[in-house]
């Protein structure tokens, strides 16, 4: 006698069976749906796209006003670096030039005075030597290199060196009473300092007058009050 053929749904509720697919799928399930992103950005509105563009031009605006400012600012720093080298290409000429001009003046001074007099030829010399040192001086001052001589003036530690003191009561205090070397300036700057010596023990300085606009007035010689 044959034994009985398992049920089917007796095998699909058997432990460990795969659960069986439908056999059919409704008709029409999944056409015409397309799948969805988790997450979807929200379309901007017109003002939105407006203020989002207003915002990069302004931002493209500043980049280019911070480009320009830029190039404007290494322009004028090339042309003030090209300015400064012609004023002072000649520094280091100029320094070893006014050394050997001090020559001229060291050679005027070592004359002894009176002796041009008695010396014809001594007196030719001379006049050769001081021709020669004016000419050079006039040279260096179309380069713009000047010679300062400070002699009776105030002490000034921009433009003079101060090599020793001496008692001059005199004279008001710090005032330059005899040049050991006269200093140059190129254009606005030093080349070389004047070594000077500077009087001690007298009055003090008047105060420097300020500086007016226009002209200043002029005594009236009536209206004058006694000192």
């Amino acid at each position: 006698m044959a034994n009985p053929t398992p049920d089917d749904s007796e095998k699909r509720n058997a432990p460990g069976a795969e659960p069986a697919a439908p056999a059919t799928a409704p008709a029409g399930a999944g056409e015409g749906k397309a799948a969805t992103p988790a997450t979807e950005a929200a379309p901007q509105t017109p003002d939105e796209q407006i203020a989002a563009l207003r915002a990069e031009t302004a931002d493209l605006k500043d980049r280019l006003l911070r480009a320009h400012a830029e190039v404007e600012n290494i322009r004028k720093r090339t042309e003030r670096e090209k300015e400064e080298i012609v004023k002072y290409a000649v520094t280091r000429l100029a320094r070893d030039v006014v050394t050997v001009g001090d020559n001229f003046q060291r050679a005027i001074d070592a004359v002894p005075a009176g002796a041009v007099e008695q010396d014809t030829a001594l007196k030719s010399f001379l006049e050769g030597v001081t021709m020669t040192e004016r000419e050079l001086l006039n040279v260096l001052e179309r380069h713009g290199i000047k010679r300062i001589q400070p002699m009776n003036e105030p002490f000034n530690p921009h433009l003079h060196q101060a090599v020793m003191e001496i008692a001059r009561p005199d004279v008001p205090a710090g005032t330059i009473v005899q040049i050991f070397q006269p200093g140059f300036t190129i254009e606005d700057r030093v080349l070389r300092p004047a070594m000077v010596v500077v009087a001690k023990g007298g009055p003090k300085p008047a105060p420097a007058p300020e500086a007016s606009p226009g002209p200043a007035p002029q005594a009236d010689d009536n209206n004058a009050q006694p000192g």
